[in-house]
């Protein structure tokens, strides 16, 4: 075994919370800070070209997960892309800077018992974190380190489909995190002049100068270490091979929805009796670690259209060469769209409560996996999904071999609103769909067809293709109440010197992308470790 390395702080995970919060904590210049990785750097240029996120999403950048058979989509195993790299998902998502609803936040206060947590306390930490290139006032932030832009390039079926959306009685929003995210436009993005403005980009590179922080890349944690019910430290698999790392305050786990439980689990913190099952001795029993996976289940539409304004004629090579000569020359054009350019949020039945659907569209055919492609053609995509999902899975372990994938069952389609709710959608999208502004542009309905019309043809449409939205969370969620397993300063309960600062702790999914929300409860976590006693340092 190497010899032992040593930090006041170890943050456990790369990733959009881990950047964040390894910058934050080493701002501080009286602590030490070592960030552990289990991939590798953002090397590769298809990170950081925006329009290149799907090249991003094989084995060399994630962990190959997939899921459980899916009891309610006739036992089908789906791919479950989870980042694995500096960066994390911020590295491969599709830069849609979305922070949530403010009454999801409430609701995570008065619903959750997450004292604290309302919209008004965490609006300024979405605000600090927040480089805004055009919007400033109470809700934005213009100094922060995350780079947030307009689209520099938009094709013209995104605005179509934004006039679409009005002509079907959904207005126009300039903002959707602007307090009031009900309508359509153009979404805003986390890249800038052609570069991705990841948590690594924005975050950790201006950092990497410090003295007092060292990244740790290809590095996977096995356990953390826990003596006298206190984490000292984690053990860890890295080139050098094993090796102790030694956290003389805390050790801070950035893992993800994911890959959090399933390390605490590995350490003797879980359910009881799941963790004997495995032959690992249990240090804290926390019945719910793993319990309460909260995810986004999208469906996609698919059309054809009827001339060259789609992304896909960038497959020939004469396009491409074009793209790349304006992209090199003047840093704009089609390689610094992130594709996604716009979306909205509405009703999927009556309008009750806040908007229960997110639409994304697409001036490209679908290009996630199982959805065919359109044979000599050019299309766009619509997908949906509801934003705030009634079923709940489960994060649980394989073995008790660190080296296995953990078992994933988002448990999809178990409430029957949510399925009855993702129909409902696919009926909003294509009313949508069908407005001149957008219809004119169309050849016909390539996925699933015209012919999928009936309720009984949707829902078994609905079973068959719909996939993960990417936004795993709530599976150690914080509470005042003792079942819960991080208190709302996010220290995990009964054991001293160990917090989670991921999407994890949410206790109820945010309504939309996740990415930011993420980033902003690393910025309240650096807060509560340190924060404040920085800031009375510099007062004095």
């Amino acid at each position: 075994m190497a010899k032992p390395l040593q930090a006041d702080f170890i943050v456990v995970g790369g990733g959009s919370s881990g950047c964040a919060l390894a910058a934050r904590l080493s701002a501080d210049p009286s602590c030490t800070v070592i960030l552990v990785e289990a991939g590798n750097r953002d090397s590769s240029p298809y990170i950081h070209l925006p329009v290149a996120y799907y090249k991003t999403t094989g084995p060399s950048y994630t962990w190959g997960f997939e899921t459980t058979p899916q009891k309610h989509q006739g036992d089908i195993r789906l791919p479950y892309a989870q980042a694995r790299v500096i960066g994390g998902g911020s590295s491969i998502n599709a830069q849609i800077y979305i922070r949530g609803n403010p009454e999801d936040f409430d609701g995570w206060r008065d619903e959750h018992g997450c004292t604290g947590w309302g919209y008004d306390d965490i609006l300024p930490y979405f605000v600090r974190s927040e480089g805004n290139q055009s919007l400033a006032d109470e809700t934005h932030g213009i100094d922060g380190p995350l780079l947030v832009s307009d689209p520099s390039h938009v094709s013209p079926m995104s605005h179509a489909w934004v006039q679409a959306c009005q002509q079907a009685g959904i207005p126009n929003n300039r903002d959707f995190n602007s307090g009031t995210q009900a309508g359509c436009g153009l979404y805003q993005v986390t890249n800038r002049a052609g570069r991705r403005s990841s948590a690594a980009n924005c975050y950790l590179r201006p950092a990497l100068k410090r003295s007092n922080l060292r990244v740790l890349t290809n590095a996977q944690v096995r356990r953390i270490i826990i003596e006298n019910n206190r984490a000292t430290g984690v053990e860890a698999d890295a080139s050098g091979g094993r090796t102790t790392i030694r956290a003389g305050r805390e050790v801070i786990l950035t893992a993800g929805a994911i890959g959090t439980p399933k390390l605490l689990m590995l350490s003797g913190i879980g359910p009881a009796s799941d963790l004997r099952a495995h032959g690992i001795d249990v240090v804290r029993d926390s019945p719910n670690v793993g319990r309460n996976l909260q995810d986004h289940l999208d469906i996609f539409l698919v059309y054809e259209v009827a001339n060259a304004n789609s992304y896909d004629k960038y497959r020939k090579l004469h396009w491409q060469a074009w793209a790349g000569m304006q992209f090199a020359l003047f840093r704009s054009g089609p390689i610094t769209s992130n594709i996604v350019e716009a979306g909205g949020f509405w009703w999927s039945g009556p309008r009750e409560g806040r908007p229960d659907v997110q639409f994304h569209f697409l001036a490209g055919a679908g290009i996630d996996e199982g959805v065919p492609d359109i044979a000599g053609g050019a299309g766009c995509t619509l997908n949906a999904y509801l934003v705030r999902p009634k079923s709940r899975g489960t994060v649980t372990l394989k073995s008790g071999r660190p080296e296995d994938h953990p078992l994933i069952d988002p448990n999809f389609l178990s409430h029957p609103d949510d399925l009855a709710g993702t129909i409902d959608s696919i009926k909003l999208g294509r009313r949508i769909m069908e407005q001149s502004a957008i219809s004119r542009h169309l050849v016909r309905e390539h996925y699933p067809g015209a012919q999928v019309a009936s309720d009984d043809e949707l829902e078994a449409f609905v079973r068959k293709a719909s996939r993960t939205g990417y936004h795993p969370t709530c599976t150690c969620r914080m509470g005042e109440d003792d079942a819960s397993v991080v208190d709302t300063r996010l220290r995990v309960r009964g054991i001293e010197g160990l917090r989670i600062a991921d999407a994890s702790v949410m206790p109820q999914l945010v309504s939309g992308n996740t990415n930011a929300t993420t980033i902003m409860i690393a910025e309240r976590a650096a807060d509560m470790i340190i924060g404040n006693r920085m800031a009375a340092r510099e007062a004095s």
